[in-house]
């Protein structure tokens, strides 16, 4: 009964905001309070969501103060060159952009946090996807995805999880799995390449005229202000040799208030900009990431403290920190919020019962007779089960059942927790994944969207991953 009641809980906690019946937050809370009830333990829903939002405050504690720290990286300036940089790369052009998102997303999640990764990537990558009018589904897909087979690092939790889980070195898992690994990183490239064609053909073949220099006369995509002469104001988006026609693709000083906003923080001319203090910037993010990799303190506390002096030094004045503060609070305050909803979600999901239940039918329904392939029978349940459960418990409730399983028919554990990395593409985009609602609340994307458009590409990216590591032999 708890095993029917919990698949129908997740069915209709996906249908409800797929379709935007509800928002993520209020399913997030209803319908695991309802299931609650259903299931006769609503008398313990109380103690259930305590215990969730115990276990996940740290996690919340941490997205505000990251939020506010890179808040502020990408106020001072740290982050412009970088976008220059993409900018030279891209030329404006959608498929150089796209490809260019999963590169930067590959690249930043070296780091271990698929936080500090989206957060980048977007502050980096979403100018250019609102200037051109591209789709920004495209952009949290491919940064997703691409932090998805990035987080099997040792250091990104599922790898020392199931080292821990079951009693292995986390160097045995991992180094066997990098060849399978690069496939799947080279499968999100070309997924990008692919995607970024599509919206080429699209739009066309786009330059932007003087893209990185802003010329007295027009604002680039660099320059957009709120004063009738910024992004609005006549910056000029042409098509090229590769587009469909010659006309010019103007944006007219009519462009809404919203579209000026969006550029705004990129404004080179911006008052919070701290050129004298890049360096220090710079400086005191490098030690921060050094620090969170090498685990010398809790991640929140890093984030805390880090944003404490990020804010003291760049702002010594105390109206210019509350107005930090408050210009990132729309943002702290949606993507916490989610999070401690989110905890009602897996506080009902524990405390019920629901998810030991799950777990033990879907072991039980594998046949005897594929026993001896046990290592492929994860790889394939690591897609849903770690899509519809925590990291958590999938690997310290589920992994070692299906490694004794496979014990019982010869089947290495080191090959089984090798498998269950599998589905980390497809992870990092499950609504019980806290970073993914600061990656699609960032770019202004609907979860149900990111969701619809998402999943397909990133369950593939998972099949490559595990045909990857069969064929090479790891699995």
């Amino acid at each position: 009964m708890l095993t029917i009641l919990g698949f129908a809980m997740i069915a209709t906690f996906l249908v409800l905001i797929m379709t935007k019946k509800m928002s993520p937050i209020a399913a997030l809370v209803l319908i695991p309070a309802l299931f609650c009830v259903a299931v006769g333990q609503g008398a313990k829903l109380g103690d259930y969501v305590i215990d969730g939002v115990g276990n996940l405050a740290p996690t919340a504690a941490m997205l505000m103060f990251a939020i506010v720290y890179f808040g502020v990286m990408i106020d001072v300036g740290l982050f412009d060159p970088i976008v220059r940089g993409i900018l030279r790369f891209c030329k404006a052009d959608p498929m150089r952009i796209v490809v260019g998102t999963a590169v930067l997303a590959a690249i930043v999640s070296l780091d271990g946090d698929g936080s500090t990764t989206f957060m980048i990537t977007v502050s980096a990558m979403y100018p250019l996807y609102k200037r051109l009018k591209m789709s920004l589904v495209v952009m949290t897909g491919v940064a997703a995805t691409a932090n998805g087979v990035m987080n099997t690092l040792p250091w990104g939790g599922p790898t020392a999880r199931a080292a821990t889980a079951l009693k292995l070195d986390a160097s045995e898992i991992f180094i066997p799995m990098i060849p399978a690994l690069a496939v799947g990183l080279l499968a999100v490239f070309l997924l990008s390449y692919v995607l970024g064609l599509r919206e080429r053909k699209r739009l066309g073949m786009l330059t932007l005229d003087e893209a990185l220099v802003r010329e007295p006369e027009q604002e680039t995509v660099l320059a957009g202000t709120g004063t009738g002469t910024g992004a609005g104001g006549g910056d000029r988006l042409r098509k090229g040799s590769g587009g469909s026609g010659s006309a010019d693709l103007t944006q007219d000083g009519d462009d809404d208030e919203e579209d000026e906003e969006e550029f705004k923080g990129l404004d080179p001319n911006r008052s919070t900009l701290r050129p004298k203090l890049y360096w220090f910037n710079a400086g005191l993010t490098v030690v921060l990431l050094t620090a969170m990799i090498m685990e010398l303190m809790p991640i929140p506390v890093l984030f805390l403290l880090g944003a404490a002096l990020a804010l003291t030094v760049n702002f010594p004045h105390m109206p210019d920190q509350r107005a930090r503060i408050a210009a990132h609070a729309d943002n702290v305050l949606n993507v916490s919020g989610m999070v401690f909803a989110a905890a009602v979600f897996t506080g009902v999901l524990t405390g019920t019962g629901m998810v030991e239940n799950m777990a033990d039918w879907v072991v039980g329904a594998v046949p005897d007779a594929m026993g001896p392939h046990m290592a492929i029978v994860t790889g394939l349940l690591s897609l849903p089960l770690t899509y519809f459960m925590s990291n958590d418990g999938f690997y310290f409730g589920v992994v070692p059942v299906l490694a004794e399983a496979g014990a019982a028919h010869g089947v290495s554990p080191l090959e089984i927790a090798r498998a269950s990395l599998a589905g980390q593409a497809l992870h990092m985009s499950s609504p019980l994944v806290p970073a993914v609602y600061v990656l699609v609340g960032m770019a202004k994307v609907e979860f149900g969207d990111h969701t619809r458009f998402t999943v397909k590409w990133a369950v593939l990216t998972s099949l490559v991953v595990l045909g990857a590591g069969i064929l090479f032999g790891t699995i």
